[in-house]
């Protein structure tokens, strides 16, 4: 409760007082789900053009000619129209037919080559209205299994020329098999895939590739992918980035009070709130959020929490809402346990997310 008290004390700056993602219990039609499945703000404007390949590493110019060349491909009718088969060469076909060979990439590489910024880049060349696109992470794609069933999604996402998937996660056996079922699926109604994906947990920081681990994992989709190798330096053998000092109670408070927008909750209060809310509607608990500030910042007490607690870094991080805190500093929210635990990837990036968007917060605190 530790918001409540400072906020008594503190003369309101802006017209109105802060926001509450506590107060907040969104609910999210079925369409708006599968219509907010476009690249994230942070990468509405990239493009195959934008991308600066490493002259040191060719693989990443090679990679843009396939993609540009894999998203002109996709320019033609729907893959499962007029009795042909799908782009992977499943499905029944009226007329023999020879596959035309994978029609899946799998973007293969480090941490901070580019991967998401490719993909995106995949979606926005790919000739097709956005309603017939769909870009996501792995987490919210199973989000969307979860919020409108199987079988809904399965019919939902079946007209689709293109399904993006990024941060493909290798950590959940149960998931990995959910969504291997789906885009099975989705294969055989001529749907064309792309996905990245995160390295299993027991190979986090060894500067290795994952594309075996990935193809292992898909199983039976393992041949409709073409892995594109993209080198690079890999960062993830540095550790955790080092989270900015945190600021006082005072400090936050007065800062979402002069912040319109702002949201202002005490973070244990949070942490118990997420458990009522969908994951799938992270997103929209944030809607018209323009700063999250959070009192009294602890470890978080168990891995359920914590799960939910990446998923909201995750949808903070797309729509690039600064986050201010009070307590102990981001880099200490995960036991040392969790970070050497199976999950430790999701962990590992949700502290390098809320860390870059403390940065982004220290503007909101005013001079002294």
């Amino acid at each position: 409760m530790s918001s409540s008290p400072a906020a008594s004390e503190v003369s309101p700056i802006a017209d109105a007082a802060p926001l509450s993602l506590c107060a907040r219990s969104p609910h999210v039609p079925a369409d708006r789900l599968v219509a907010e499945m476009v690249p994230p703000p942070r990468f509405d404007s990239v493009r195959f053009a934008t991308y600066i390949p490493d002259p040191n590493q060719p693989s990443q110019t090679e990679a843009v000619r396939v993609l540009e060349g894999f998203a002109a491909g996709l320019g033609g009718a729907h893959a499962a129209a007029g009795g042909k088969r799908g782009f992977f060469g499943f499905g029944k076909a009226r007329a023999p037919r020879t596959p035309a060979g994978p029609r899946g990439v799998y973007l293969d590489g480090g941490y901070g080559v580019g991967k998401t910024h490719l993909l995106a880049s995949l979606w926005h060349a790919t000739p097709a209205e956005p309603a017939l696109k769909a870009f996501g992470t792995f987490v919210e794609l199973t989000n969307l299994v979860g919020a409108l069933g199987f079988q809904q999604t399965v019919q939902t996402l079946s007209g689709h020329r293109l399904l993006c998937i990024d941060e493909f996660e290798l950590d959940d056996p149960g998931d990995t098999v959910l969504v291997s079922t789906l885009l099975g699926r989705l294969v055989d109604a001529g749907v064309a895939l792309a996905a990245t994906s995160n390295t299993l947990p027991g190979k986090l920081g060894e500067g290795r590739f994952a594309s075996a681990d990935f193809l292992r994992e898909i199983q039976g989709l393992s041949a409709h992918f073409r892995a594109l190798r993209i080198d690079g330096e890999d960062y993830r053998h540095r550790g955790l980035p080092e989270a900015p000092a945190p600021f006082s109670e005072e400090q936050v408070t007065k800062a979402a009070y002069a912040t319109p927008g702002a949201a202002l909750d005490d973070f244990p209060q949070l942490l118990d709130h997420l458990a009522k809310v969908h994951p799938s509607r992270y997103g929209a608990l944030t809607d018209g959020v323009t700063a999250v500030c959070l009192t009294d910042v602890r470890p978080v007490p168990d891995q359920s929490t914590a799960l939910r607690l990446v998923v909201l870094a995750d949808r903070l991080y797309d729509r690039e809402v600064p986050v201010l805190a009070s307590g102990l500093p981001f880099d200490r929210l995960f036991s040392e346990e969790m970070l050497n635990g199976g999950y430790r990837k999701k962990y590992f990036r949700a502290i390098s997310r809320l860390t870059a968007l403390a940065r982004d917060a220290k503007g909101l605190v005013a001079a002294d």
